[in-house]
């Protein structure tokens, strides 16, 4: 199955795709065996895969065609399989909104914004996969929280740490650069700098006194050498280029340094063989002089031609004089005027083997990048724990789901008009199993169902989570069924595809799933949409998944008098006369309003609008028969009654939140508490 951003980017793209199959008369299983100099692919742990192994032979095979310098960093071959991680859905990481906003699909609003505290682009990336990828194994996901407790009890250590991993450059990107042949001298210095941190990260980690970290360091230390390399080779600001000169340090090649001297004196060179040869010859008047066409000569006046040595090969007249040269001054002339040319063809040369010598470590310098880009996320992870008031929570293969005054990661770090009210859940596979949300509009149903899945993801990640405490038995999958759009590009309604989600949903979890539901049935009829979500609510029931249900349909609270394992859970609010105070507090119990009136008034609608839908309101409250109503035009604004619910015969929810009280073991102060808020929440629904 494709991916969604393959998908994506294949739609992105008009240029047709290239396929590369490998040679129709050598096998896949071939082709491996050869690049990898081995008798069979057994210990690779895929030697009777198929579609695996032709996979990777046509990676091979296109390599070969397009990047055949690159064959060298793949050494190795290993098997993945989807069922060692939590399998999330798109649906899931859109709603959820793990790495990208729905908003405008940048990192920003995201999960990934808020605990990305990396400081390496290898760590940024990995912390990516890592939310994508959550873990379903019980000891690798203690073992990351373990190390990520290390790193945020140490706080001096952790500090260190980042200090000295924000000088490292993009070690994986430089390697590969290397291997290919397309790095520079400034790559290689950019590389020789990170190198050069290693010791005292190395120094730091050490503080920790944890085995796995010191397992991580063996690759950082195996590298260190090479940054010897380089600062011998390469001098500290080389240019851009590295065909144009100046990228080899002085002293580290004779050649270049005596081909760099003919350039630098040549000049010295041609006055002293000046002097030498007046010398030698007795004219006085001797020079050594230089033209563009006919290059370096000794020119000498027609009165002292009789003193010109034999070894004088004649070259150019004039009128006053005749040029010569000689075998030693072409010599000097070769080296002089070829000196630049030779320098520069030498020292990229000399680059070429020094990044070819650098890139037979590249294997252990891709090792390197994937030890500290580990180290960088556990250290980020730890970071964002202090910096958010994150905890450790435990991790086990129960079946509960137990968080105390959990908190949303994302909407607490952006919310900064008012305070963000944590909530509690309890959830498992018995008593808890599912819990009908119901409560008013933007009264925070959302917030709370999304943040319980993003602990729970968070977690299995390896990472502290929003709460005060938290308590998870492994989920292998979280369901998300959230909000309404259509995909009219595929010729699906807003209903139609919410009913492919839900049906996803019913068709896959199991009893170790987390699902979230925000609604279902709200794109048709009410009483089709109800019969919908009632179904769907007794079906999850029979599957066992850990379920929150968010829902309008007040009526769903009925299953709780019905079934066992389903609880009523509602969003507190409190009115002032006209206006309404969001509590954002999760309580037992139902509720059998949604204030969609006032939630209108606050999102500017006229007040005409609003006087007349309060007006109609009460004349459908009061009515048994709705749709008689509305035909015969009968509405008017003098009736004023109680709240009619979805169906004639539902019990008051009052009076179901009565029945749910368990008053033995109340205290006669809780007892009267209860009695008082039910009392005005009665007086305020009559007036």
């Amino acid at each position: 199955e494709k991916s969604e951003w393959i998908t994506k980017i294949e739609s992105a793209c008009s240029c047709s795709k290239t396929t590369f199959e490998p040679d129709g008369f050598v096998s896949p299983k071939e082709i491996l065996l050869k690049h990898f100099s081995t008798s069979s692919l057994r210990g690779f742990g895929c030697e009777d895969y198929t579609a695996g192994l032709k996979a990777g032979a046509t990676i091979i095979k296109y390599l070969e065609k397009t990047q055949s310098s690159a064959l060298k960093l793949i050494t190795s071959l290993a098997t993945y399989s989807t069922s060692g991680y939590m399998i999330l859905d798109a649906p899931a990481r859109r709603n959820l909104e793990l790495t990208q906003s729905m908003f405008d699909g940048s990192k920003n609003k995201s999960l990934l914004q808020v605990i990305d505290k990396t400081v390496t682009p290898m760590g940024a990336r990995m912390i990516r996969r890592w939310i994508d990828q959550p873990l379903l194994d019980l000891t690798e996901i203690n073992n990351r929280l373990s190390i990520v407790n290390g790193f945020f009890s140490t706080l001096m250590t952790r500090t260190r740490v980042r200090e000295s991993m924000a000088k490292i450059s993009d070690i994986e990107r430089l390697t590969s650069r290397i291997s290919a042949g397309t790095a520079n001298a400034r790559d290689l210095i950019a590389l020789k700098t990170s190198l050069n941190v290693f010791p005292s990260l190395v120094e730091s980690l050490s503080a920790l006194n944890d085995s796995r970290i010191d397992s991580l360091c063996k690759p950082i230390l195996s590298v260190a050498q090479i940054a010897n390399i380089i600062e011998n080779a390469i001098i500290d600001e080389p240019p851009i280029t590295v065909k144009e000169g100046g990228v080899i340090r002085a002293g580290f090649n004779s050649d270049l340094d005596n081909i760099r001297s003919a350039s630098k004196d040549g000049k010295g060179w041609i006055a002293a063989l000046e002097s030498e040869e007046r010398e030698k010859t007795g004219i006085k008047s001797l020079k050594i002089g230089y033209n563009s066409v006919f290059g370096y000569y000794i020119e000498v006046s027609k009165s002292n031609l009789s003193l010109v040595p034999d070894d004088y090969i004649r070259k150019q007249t004039t009128v006053n004089a005749e040029r010569f040269i000689t075998s030693k001054l072409k010599e000097l002339e070769s080296i002089v005027l070829g000196a630049d040319e030779k320098s520069t063809q030498l020292e990229y040369e000399i680059f070429c083997a020094i990044r070819d010598e650098i890139s037979k470590d590249a294997q252990n310098l891709m090792q390197a990048a994937r030890s500290i880009a580990e180290i960088d996320v556990y250290c980020g992870l730890a970071e964002a724990a202090a910096l958010n008031r994150y905890t450790l929570p435990e991790v086990n293969d129960g079946s509960e789901l137990i968080i105390k005054n959990g908190r949303h990661p994302v909407v607490e770090r952006l919310q900064t008009n008012e305070l963000f009210v944590p909530n509690d859940t309890q959830l498992d596979c018995e008593e808890n199993q599912l819990l009908i949300i119901t409560g008013p509009n933007m009264a925070g149903k959302s917030t709370y169902l999304r943040q319980v899945a993003l602990i729970v993801l968070m977690a299995q990640i390896g990472s502290f989570v929003p709460a005060d405490s938290a308590s998870i038995g492994i989920v292998d999958r979280i369901f998300t069924r959230v909000g309404a759009h259509d995909e009219l590009y595929s010729g699906q309604s807003t209903f139609m595809v919410e009913m492919n989600e839900t049906a996803n949903i019913l068709n896959n979890a199991t009893d170790k799933s987390l699902i979230i539901l925000d609604e279902i049935g709200r794109g048709t009829s009410t009483y089709d949409g109800l019969s919908i979500a009632w179904a769907v609510a007794e079906y999850i029931k029979k599957i066992g998944a850990k379920t929150l249900f968010a829902t309008h349909y007040h009526h769903l609270n009925d299953l709780a008098r019905t079934t066992p394992g389903i609880k009523n859970y509602r969003v507190a609010v409190r009115e002032d006369e006209d206006r309404i105070v969001w509590l954002r507090k999760i309580m037992p119990g139902g509720t059998d309003k949604s204030y969609g009136i006032q939630v209108a008034k606050l999102a500017g609608l006229p007040d005409e609008v609003v006087e007349r839908a309060k007006d109609v309101l009460m004349q459908l409250e009061s009515s048994s028969n709705v749709s008689n109503l509305v035909n015969t035009g009968k509405i008017n604004t003098k009736t004023k009654n109680i709240q009619l619910t979805l169906f004639e015969s539902e019990q008051n929810p009052l009076l179901l939140e009565i029945e749910e009280m368990d008053v033995s073991a109340m205290t006669p102060i809780e007892a009267l508490t209860h009695l008082y808020d039910i009392q005005n929440r009665i007086k305020q629904k009559n007036n």
